[in-house]
């Protein structure tokens, strides 16, 4: 065993429709006196990403609580589904909760990156009181274009590496304009979070049919909105993080969740774009600050 596979338990439970889902559960059981934090992934990511952050909440000395990280169907440890139709926001959505009823958390605290936010905007509209405090990294009620044609870029043309070293390379030159601050061992730890290794080859960890229909999208003109379930979130704690390179979420997108909901705390990260990697430099401690203020209000 691993130290990593030390810090976390794997948990199954059965989808609607009967696929077997997976989620990591870090740190003891929801004792109700602090909430859980769930944590939601992107598009084509899995828990692993937020491994380190999940540690960190988990651990803390002051706050130690349960923190539950899923992999969505098609991701990660969870089945594929044979009707790729099924890798949209709501049936994800409806998983989540799946999972969380099986679990018995009634409320937690959420943590959404890109399509995590997306799915929490989701669920602030079909399971109003789940959410008890939203953080949103780099994703909010509106998303550019720009952005969604730069995913659909890279995920269309990045080669197959044969090692891992070759998957840093690859992924570096593909992203390293809009992440100049991250280091040798953040691109080392980024390739092993979207990889798994298969006796040394490096296989993205996703069904690639729920990528397939993201590559035909028309993306022209303004993308519809979810200003209307963003503001049901606004009685409760929220955080936005955006990377400063960012091309999905806009400086101006932020501003206007600030003027609807003064309470936020909007935080940019220097030298990162989508998605800002939530275990660099201190947003650990920031996000781990916030969850706890929230958890008194």
């Amino acid at each position: 065993m691993t130290g990593e596979q030390q810090d976390f338990s794997d948990f199954f439970y059965k989808s609607d429709d009967g696929l077997r889902l997976h989620a990591r559960l870090y740190g003891g059981a929801a004792d109700g006196r602090l909430p859980a934090v769930v944590c939601l992934p992107g598009l084509t990511r899995n828990a692993r990403d937020f491994h380190e952050l999940a540690v960190h909440l988990s651990t803390d000395h002051t706050t130690p609580r349960l923190a539950i990280v899923f992999d969505y169907r098609g991701r990660g440890l969870s089945d594929y589904s044979p009707h790729p139709a099924t890798y949209s926001v709501a049936v994800e959505a409806r998983d989540i909760v799946t999972g969380l009823n099986e679990l018995g958390v009634e409320q937690a605290q959420f943590i959404g990156t890109s399509r995590g936010g997306l799915i929490m905007h989701v669920l602030a509209e079909s399971n109003p009181g789940l959410m008890s405090a939203a953080v949103f990294n780099d994703v909010g009620p509106a998303l550019e274009v720009e952005g969604l044609r730069q995913i659909r870029g890279y995920l269309d043309g990045s080669r197959t590496p044969q090692t891992f070293e070759e998957a840093v390379d690859i992924q570096r030159g593909i992203h390293s304009a809009a992440f100049p601050a991250l280091l040798q061992e953040d691109w080392e730890r980024f390739v092993r979070a979207i990889y798994r290794d298969e006796s040394g080859i490096p296989v993205l960890d996703y069904d690639p049919k729920l990528v397939e229909p993201f590559k035909t999208m028309t993306l022209e003109g303004p993308l519809p909105t979810l200003w209307e379930q963003f503001d049901l979130m606004r009685n409760i704690p929220m955080m936005v993080i955006r990377g400063e390179n960012s091309r999905l979420l806009s400086v101006e997108t932020v501003e206007e969740m600030e003027r609807r909901y003064p309470g936020l705390v909007a935080i940019t990260v220097a030298g990162q774009g989508h998605a800002p990697l939530l275990e660099t430099g201190d947003l650990p401690e920031i996000i781990g600050q916030f969850l706890k203020d929230a958890a008194k209000q």
